[in-house]
C-alpha cells in the first residue's frame, strides 16, 4: 500500500523546494519508484526535480474538448479511456521517480474537471507506488476542491513567522472541517534564521501544531535557485537536506 504525503503551505513558504527534498530523500532510502504529483496550476515542481514537462492533465482535458467539438475524437473510445491514455502518456519517468503534472484548469477559473481527473488518476496510479508525494497549490484550495482525498501525511510548510505559522493551522483545520482523511498532519518551518528555532517551534505549539522539525536558512538553496540548478541535486550534506532527512526519519513508510 502506498505512503501518501501532501506538501501544503501559503505561497512563498518554499513547499515545492521542500516537496524535492522529500522526493530525493525516498529515492536515496531506496523507495522507488516515488510517484512525484504536481497538483500546482502554476507547476515547478519539474524544474525543482530537474525534467521537463510534455504535457499536463489540464492540458490533455482541454484537448479532448476540442477533438470532441470538432468530432475528431478516436471512434469507439469513451472520455475516459481517452484521457487515460492521455494521462499515461503524460507521466514523466525518471530515475527514482515518476511526475505527473496537473496543469492549467478547466476554462477561465473552474477546476473541478481537472481535479476530479486527478483524483481518479492518483487512485489508479497512486497503488503501484511505495510513496507518493503531492506538492499542492498555495493555501487551501486543494483541500476544499477535495483533489486529495487521504493522506497519510499532511506537512504543512509555513514560513518563519508568526503569520506563517497562523496559516498552517488553518490549513490543519480546513481539513479537518472537511473531513479529509488525514492519518497525520506536522509542521516544517522554513528558512529558519540562526537562534530563531526555539521561538518558532514554541509559537506553532501554542496553535496545538505538531512541529516536524525546522529547516535552517540555506545559502546553497538560494544559489542553486538562482543558477536554475534543482534542488533535488543538493548535496547530503546541506544543512537543508540533512534538516529533511532528520524531519522524515520521524516517518514509517
Amino acid at each position: 500500500m502506498s505512503y501518501t504525503i501532501a506538501v501544503a503551505g501559503k505561497g512563498g513558504t518554499g513547499k515545492t523546494t521542500i516537496s524535492s527534498l522529500v522526493i530525493g530523500h525516498f529515492v536515496r532510502a531506496g523507495k522507488t519508484p516515488v510517484f512525484a504529483v504536481d497538483a500546482d496550476a502554476n507547476y515547478n515542481l519539474n524544474e525543482q526535480l530537474g525534467v521537463d514537462v510534455r504535457s499536463t492533465i489540464g492540458g490533455s482535458r482541454e484537448d479532448m474538448k476540442k477533438k470532441i467539438t470538432a468530432n475528431e475524437a478516436p471512434a469507439g473510445m469513451s472520455k475516459d479511456d481517452w484521457m487515460e491514455i492521455q494521462m499515461q502518456a503524460s507521466l514523466i519517468e525518471s530515475e527514482g521517480f515518476d511526475l505527473l503534472v496537473m496543469g492549467r484548469p478547466e476554462g477561465p477559473g473552474c477546476y473541478c474537471a481537472a481535479n476530479n481527473t486527478l483524483r481518479r488518476h492518483l487512485e489508479l496510479l497512486s497503488g503501484n507506488y511505495p510513496v507518493v508525494v503531492i506538492d499542492n497549490e498555495a493555501g487551501m484550495e486543494h483541500l476544499s476542491r477535495r483533489t486529495t482525498a487521504k493522506i497519510d501525511l499532511l506537512l504543512l510548510v509555513s514560513e518563519p513567522s508568526p503569520v506563517g505559522i497562523m496559516s498552517a493551522a488553518r490549513i490543519r483545520d480546513l481539513a479537518r472541517e472537511m473531513e479529509i482523511a488525514v492519518a497525520r498532519t506536522g509542521l516544517v518551518i522554513n528558512r529558519v534564521p540562526g537562534g530563531m528555532a526555539e521561538r518558532l517551534v514554541a509559537e506553532a505549539r501554542g496553535r496545538d501544531l505538531e512541529v516536524l522539525g525546522t529547516v535552517p536558512a540555506d545559502e546553497l538553496v538560494m544559489e542553486y535557485a538562482l543558477s536554475h540548478t534543482p534542488a533535488i541535486r543538493l548535496p547530503q550534506e546541506t544543512p537543508a537536506v540533512r534538516a529533511i532527512e532528520k524531519i522524515l526519519s520521524t516517518v514509517t513508510v
